[in-house]
Order: structure tokens, then sequence, then C-alpha cells
């Protein structure tokens, strides 16, 4: 296949010519219109546009596409175009595909919006978000209790698996950030604390922070990414193939079958990899501080753990278990929600990923405030 290629050049008289050559396929890299039009549009107009194609190719509608807009832009502009140079084939096409105008008003005119639209518009989608969020919630609430009853239906091997993915595959990216963010802690600790004398209270700096609030956050944040993504992609793709349709014509309840599960299986294990990534933080920054500090290990591991109090420990817990669930629900809300093609799966992923991280944040910033309020 050929190159295709496009010249164009000016007469002494000011007459526009265009020179098509090579192959004009859509498989190829077809050359633009961008720069005709503009001299199209420049003052003054060439007085006339003639085309020459006798060095082209094989052509198909990409061809069409490119002279459709050039001569739209002349016809606009009042330039008398001259097709004859082209091959009869083309001109045949050009002539169906300007036999009949356009009627006025077909056409969606470009409207800018503007500034309290804009966020008129903004405030009914967040409020639209809301709402279907809300009912979602409800519904999963009733699903919950029909659960825990055992009178839902599911397959009791998903919740297995769920938990797997969500456990046990999930510890190496829970792992190598913990230890980093431990360290990271430690690091600036030392280099903070080490100033006024105070260096051994890096463990508790490490401690507290890695318990109660950057274990529970940082998984939730990995699990919102990773598990939060897969629900809405894998519940999204059952939508589009019309999967959800099929469960609802057999009688099984798509949120008893598909939603339940994934989020037990979730807020099961966000308490477990929590306290885990709590553990491998304050390793991380023990060894930190082992390093940068003149302390043993015993020293620094028996000042971290003197550090961390009941209240620290379980408020981490509570939160991670609340932080889970908001991922959970999140990620099978959007995957719910989809749209009927390919490209909804990957909106609704993104979706998903996005209101979790919202959701922990909000979350959190509103569980700081009752735990400071009763003195958690």
């Amino acid at each position: 296949m050929t190159a295709a290629t496009l010249t164009w050049d000016e007469g002494e008289t000011g007459e526009l010519t265009i020179a098509y050559a090579g192959d004009w396929l859509l498989a190829g890299e077809l050359p633009g219109y961008d720069e005709v039009v503009e001299r199209l549009a420049e003052d003054p107009a060439p007085p006339r546009l003639r085309f020459k194609s006798d060095s082209l190719g094989d052509w198909d509608s990409g061809l069409l596409t490119h002279l459709i807009a050039v001569l739209r832009s002349a016809e606009a502009r009042g330039v008398n175009a001259d097709t004859s140079g082209l091959p009869e084939g083309t001109r045949r096409l050009l002539d169906l595909a300007f036999a009949v105008k356009e009627r006025e008003g077909a056409r969606r005119a470009a409207r800018e919006k503007g500034f309290f639209e804009e966020v008129g518009d903004a405030t009914l989608a967040v409020a639209a978000e809301l709402k279907a969020l809300l009912t979602f919630s409800g519904e999963l609430v009733l699903s919950l209790r029909r659960f825990a009853r055992g009178k839902a239906t599911y397959q009791r091997a998903d919740i297995a698996l769920y938990c797997q993915e969500a456990g046990a595959e999930s510890l190496p990216i829970v792992s190598l950030i913990s230890v980093l963010i431990g360290m990271i802690f430690a690091f600036v600790g030392v280099m903070q604390l080490e100033t006024l004398g105070a260096g051994i209270y890096t463990a508790n700096l490490v401690a507290i922070a890695m318990i109660r609030e950057m274990a529970p956050i940082m998984t939730a944040i990995i699990m919102a990414g990773r598990m939060g993504a897969a629900y809405a992609a894998q519940i999204g793709t059952m939508k589009v193939n019309e999967e959800v349709d099929a469960l609802s014509t057999l009688g099984i309840h798509p949120i008893d079958f598909l939603v339940t599960p994934r989020v037990f299986a979730l807020v099961l294990m966000m308490p477990l990899l929590t306290m885990y990534a709590g553990i491998l933080g304050v390793a991380g920054g023990t060894i930190v501080g082992i390093v940068m500090l003149d302390v043993s290990f015993v020293q620094f591991v028996h000042q971290a753990i003197n550090a961390v109090g009941f209240n620290s420990l379980f408020g981490g817990l509570f939160k991670s278990v609340v932080y889970g669930a908001l991922v959970a629900m999140s990620g099978c809300q959007q995957g719910m929600a989809c749209g009927g093609s390919a490209m909804a799966v990957g909106q609704a992923t993104t979706r998903a990923v996005v209101l979790g991280i919202v959701l922990i944040v909000v979350s959190a910033a509103i569980l700081t405030v009752i735990y400071i309020n009763l003195g958690i």
C-alpha cells in the first residue's frame, strides 16, 4: 500500500489546486484537511478550487470524507470548485452526498454553557449519583438481612474465592506499600525529633500513625484500585452480556448473587489486611530507627508497643471495616449501573475507583471528628 500524500499550490491567478497521490484508504494514515480549510478561510479566498488525481491509487470513504470537508468549506466561502480532475466514481458519490441540501437546524449546534449552568449541571449530576448510591445501599442492606437469615441465593464457593482475591492475592502490594510508608514515617520522625533529643519517640510516631490511620486508609485505597475496579469490571461485563438480566429471569436476585458475597468477603478481609499492614509498617519504621538511631531492636519495639493502646488498635480496625464496605459497595454499585457497551465498562471501572477513594477520604474525616469528640 502506497502512502497517501496531499499537496496543494496556488497559480498566478490565485487558483488553488489540490493534488492527491498514493492509496487513500482508512486502513492507512491519511493526511488531514486542516491546512486546506485554513487557506480557504483566509482573505482573500481563492477564486477557484481544482483537484488533481493523476497519481491517486486505491481509495475508499477516507478520500470521500476528506473531499466533503474541503468542498463544504469552499461552499461556505463562496469558492467555485471544479471536481473534473477527480475519478468518475468519486464524482458520482460526491454528487449523491450533495444532492440533497442539509436541512436547517438538522445539525446540532455547539453551544457554550455559562458558569452557573455548568455548576448547576454538576450539582444535578452529583445529586443523581448520591441518590443512586443511597438506593443501592438500601437494596444491599435488605440483601444482607436475607444473607444473615440464610434466605439469599448465592454460591458459597464464591465467598472463598472472593476472600482469596481480596486477602491472600493482595498481600504482595499491601506488604510493599506498608513497609515503605512505615520507613518514610520513621525517616521523617528521626529527622525532626533527633534535633530535640527525642529520637526514641519516632517509635511512637510510627506505631500510632500506622495502626490508627495509615494502615487502614492505605489498605483501603489499594483495595479501591484493585478490588473496587475488579468488582465494577466483572459485574459491568456481566451487565453488558445480559447475564444480570438472565439471573433476574431465573428468579435470582442479582444483589444477593453478585454483590453481597463480594461485600462480605472484602469486609471480612479488610481488618486482617489492616492488621498485617500495620505490623509491616512498624517493622519498616523499626529498620530505619535502628539504622539512624542509637537504639536496639528491643528498645524500639518496646517503645512502639507501649505507644499503641486499645483505642488506637480497635479504632483502626473499625475504620478498616467501614472503608472495606464503602469500597466494595462503590465498585458493585458502579458495575450494576454500567451501560450496555464495552466503553461503559471502562467508564464504570474508572468511576468505581474515584468514588471509592472519595468515600474513603470523606468517611476518614467524619470518623476522625467522631473519635476526637469521644476521646478515642
